[in-house]
This record gives structure tokens, C-alpha cells and sequence, in this order.
């Protein structure tokens, strides 16, 4: 049963919320006026929920916040090198792009985070004042706490709001999950980036570049942002990558001939930039990665007290990165259907040519037009970009892989609460990110977070989420 024993040294609530991404408007390359600007309502609805759950008392012996993944934006900020002084060399794309992943540049963005964000991180430390606990679980906007100075930066930051004296005291009572948080027969959680090619990173324990190892191996997503994304103006980081080839030629002949061009030449860096990333993961220095992330993964079994057949059947589960194939590059920015639409012209031309003088091959015009719609809809289908599906399916298999009432993962930005593996639930906690009001069209985060305690030896759940004026209320009510 997945419902099996709670682990007896499990004593706390938990309160789980997913995808803040603080510091998501953090852009230097120019944008419209007020364009991409994080909402200053959903930053006081934050406040307000932490504060909420300070002053009330837990069923458990104390509160544990859970963030679960994507609780710092470090790869959608764009802060330009301009006077930082860093031990790491700034590349040239870095001095284009905005600085990179390595520990020192991660650090400079933590500190403008902190700065941009200072009563969210206040609310944390009066929270963690209380006797509290907090837990960062990675995912694939902040896989930068990998690196232990950004995680003690956070710590310091938080603690520079705690109360008097109590300073070490809230830096301690925070740590950081690189793969899941999981407390037996209760909550198992973690990102749920790794189901999701176009954000996963093969070596999670160890998610460094193998030619440079002070930084982080970068992915599709990463690429698309910093080479596309950012510099563009107008081009907002959440909703772009559903965009289709129309979508994109749409949007870029709205920039003018100018635009268009640019956008043309960003993308086609980025694909450069791809199949630059994707030879990185050939040779000896790649083998060295996988060795050395081995062992860590080891050391993290014997340190958790986890079966490592039980790490090796959750890797077994996390989807390939699409950067690691040149199928998989070529789909994920729409090459492939692109070459399929020009090859299906150029046949068309060739048949029309002949056409004049044989109307027979009229019928050979209509097979390329066919099999141009049929390869194009089973190229679409390829091309996954809403990892909802993935992460359902892994989610039961997860809950009997490490056995728990609630399987809670993010990414999506999506709610959602279903029914998995033997009386199992999962829970998808939605996000608390969105851009102030642009209109009736505006998404609006979901503002959902979900509190778990345990009641004589039970887990129980309440799926809510925070409406401004009324405080905590029970999610689709």
C-alpha cells in the first residue's frame, strides 16, 4: 500500500507552494515601459500568506515551508556585467546576455533578488523566528543553488531580517533539496522538471558544464531565454515557448523588417549555441561528470538512509534533455517542421513546372500536399510542450517509489489535485508568479499552496489558496 507507515520522526505541518520566481523581472536590456514587471500584488499576498500561517499554530510541532522549485528566477534575470567585480571572468555572451550561472555571478543576481524582494524575505525570517523551518527544493530556474555560497548567501540574506541576536538561529533552521523533500508516508516532493525534456538536467547531483566546471550546463530553456527571450522587446519569458512558427513570424513582423531580421538572427544563435552545448556532453570530460555524479548520488543514498535502487528507479523515470539530441534541438525550436514546410515547396514547385504540360501530376501535387499535413501534425505531436501528462504519470509511479499520501511537484504553473496509486493524491501546487495588470487578458497566478499535517498517525491535506481580502480558502470552492 502506498499509504504505508509515517515515519515516527516526522513531527511538523507542512506548508508547500511552488514557482514564486522572485526576481523574474530583473532585465536590463530595454523593454517597454512597465513591460514584464513582477505584480506588486502578489508579492503582498506572499507576505500576507507567511505572515498568516506565523501566527497560527501548527497541529505538528512546528511549521516547514516547502518551496518547491522555482523559488528564485536566476536563469529569466538578465543584469548585465557592467561594475561587478567577479572572480569568473564574464564571457563574451555573458557580457551580451547578462551574467551566467557560475557561483560568483549567481551570488550578484541572490543579492538583487534580495534587495528587489526585502519584505519577502523579511515575512520568511519572522517566520523561521518563530522556531520554524524552510526547505528549497531545486528546479530548473534556480538549479544555481547548487552551488553552497548562493545557498549561504540566501541564508544570510533571510537572516539579515531576522530579530536581534536570533541571526544564526534562522540561518540554520533553512536548507536546500536538490532532487525531493521527502518525509515518509506523508509528502514526497520535488519540481517535477526532470519530466520535461526541454527543462531537465541529466546530472541533478552534480548539474555542472564538463568543459567548464564552474559553471552550470546550460538547457533548451536556458538557451532560449538569455539568446531570444530577454534581449527581445516584448517577448514575455511565460507563454513564448508555446508559440508555433506562425506565432513567432506574427510576433516578429510586428518588431518591423528590423525586428524580424533580429529575431531571426537570435534564434538562429541559439540553435548555434545548442549544438555548441550539445558537443560539450562528448569525451572525456563528460565522462568524468557522470562518474563523479555517481558518486555523489551515493554518498546521498548512505546520507538519507534511501536504497540506492530507489535513486536509480527515479533517474530511470526523468526524461533526456532535448539539448542532449540533434533531433531533439531541431524540434524543440521547430527546424524540423520548418524544413519539412520548405522541402514540400520546393516538391510542389518542381510538380507544378511538369503540372502544365501533364495535368496527371495535379494528383502527385495533392500526395506532397497530404503528406506535408500529415508530417507536420505527427512532427506537433513530437514536440512536448505541456510536461502536464508526464508529470501525472511519474507522479503515481513516485508514490510507490517512495512511499507517501501526497505526490506535490510545480513547473506547470498549473493546479490540480487527482487520485494516483492506491489511495495516493496528487498535487500540483500551482505558482505565485505573474506581471502586473496588462488588461482583461492577464494571467493571474493561482496563488495555491497546499497545508499538510499529520492526525493520529494520518496525513491530511487541504488544498487552498489565498484570496486578498479573505485570507486562506479551499482551492475550486
Amino acid at each position: 500500500m502506498v499509504t504505508s507507515r509515517v515515519s515516527q520522526s516526522h513531527r511538523e505541518s507542512l506548508l508547500v507552494l511552488s514557482d514564486v520566481h522572485l526576481g523574474s523581472d530583473l532585465n536590463d536590456h530595454p523593454q517597454p515601459e512597465g513591460f514584464g514587471k513582477r505584480s506588486v500584488k502578489v508579492d503582498r499576498d506572499l507576505v500576507r500568506m507567511i505572515d498568516h500561517y506565523r501566527r497560527t499554530k501548527p497541529r505538528g510541532d512546528r511549521w516547514r515551508i516547502v518551496f518547491a522549485g522555482d523559488f528564485i528566477d536566476f536563469i529569466g534575470i538578465a543584469i548585465l556585467p557592467k561594475d561587478h567585480a567577479l572572480a569568473t571572468e564574464p564571457s563574451v555572451e555573458e557580457r551580451e546576455h547578462g551574467l551566467g550561472n557560475a557561483a560568483d555571478h549567481a551570488i550578484e543576481k541572490m543579492r538583487r533578488v534580495g534587495a528587489r524582494h526585502a519584505d519577502v524575505f523579511a515575512a520568511i525570517a519572522a517566520f523561521l523566528a518563530e522556531g520554524n523551518a524552510m526547505t528549497v527544493v531545486h528546479g530548473n530556474h534556480d538549479v544555481e543553488l547548487h552551488w553552497e555560497e548562493v545557498q549561504n548567501e540566501m541564508r544570510a540574506i533571510i537572516a539579515m531580517h531576522a530579530p536581534v541576536n536570533e541571526e544564526e538561529d534562522v540561518a540554520r533552521r533553512i536548507d536546500f533539496a536538490p532532487l525531493f523533500f521527502w518525509a515518509e508516508g506523508v509528502a514526497y516532493i520535488e519540481h517535477g522538471h526532470q519530466y520535461d525534456a526541454m527543462c531537465a538536467n541529466e546530472h541533478p547531483m552534480l548539474p555542472v558544464s564538463p568543459l567548464d566546471p564552474r559553471r552550470i550546463a546550460r538547457g533548451f530553456c536556458d538557451v532560449l531565454l538569455r539568446f531570444v527571450v530577454r534581449p527581445t522587446r516584448g517577448l514575455r519569458e511565460h507563454g513564448h515557448e508555446k508559440m508555433g512558427i506562425f506565432g513567432y513570424l506574427a510576433f516578429g513582423m510586428a518588431l518591423g523588417v528590423r525586428g524580424l531580421l533580429g529575431l531571426g538572427v537570435a534564434f538562429a544563435r541559439a540553435v548555434i549555441e545548442m549544438f555548441r552545448l550539445r558537443r560539450e556532453w562528448i569525451g572525456d570530460a563528460a565522462k568524468k561528470i557522470r562518474r563523479e555524479h555517481r558518486r555523489r548520488v551515493v554518498r546521498f543514498a548512505r546520507a538519507r538512509q534511501i536504497q540506492l535502487r530507489r535513486l536509480d528507479a527515479l533517474f530511470a523515470l526523468q526524461e533526456r534533455p532535448v539539448i542532449q539530441s540533434i533531433r531533439g534541438i531541431l524540434g524543440s525550436v521547430l527546424l524540423d517542421r520548418l524544413a519539412l514546410g520548405l522541402a514540400a515547396i520546393m516538391v510542389l514547385a518542381v510538380v507544378g513546372a511538369f503540372a502544365v504540360h501533364h495535368y496527371t501530376l495535379w494528383f502527385a501535387a495533392a500526395a506532397v500536399i497530404a503528406a506535408w499535413a500529415i508530417g507536420h501534425r505527427w512532427l506537433a505531436k513530437q514536440r512536448k510542450i505541456d510536461p502536464d501528462d508526464q508529470l501525472k504519470e511519474r507522479a503515481a509511479h513516485l508514490a510507490t517509489l517512495f512511499p507517501a499520501a501526497f505526490v506535490v511537484m510545480g513547473h506547470t504553473h498549473v493546479p490540480l489535485e487527482l487520485p494516483i496509486a492506491d489511495g495516493a493524491r496528487y498535487i500540483n501546487v500551482g505558482s505565485w508568479s505573474e506581471e502586473e495588470d496588462q488588461g482583461d487578458a492577464a494571467y493571474r497566478a493561482a496563488r495555491t499552496h497546499l497545508v499538510i499535517h499529520v492526525e493520529e498517525g494520518t496525513p491530511v491535506a487541504e488544498f487552498l489558496t489565498w484570496e486578498s481580502e479573505i485570507g486562506p480558502k479551499r482551492f475550486g470552492a
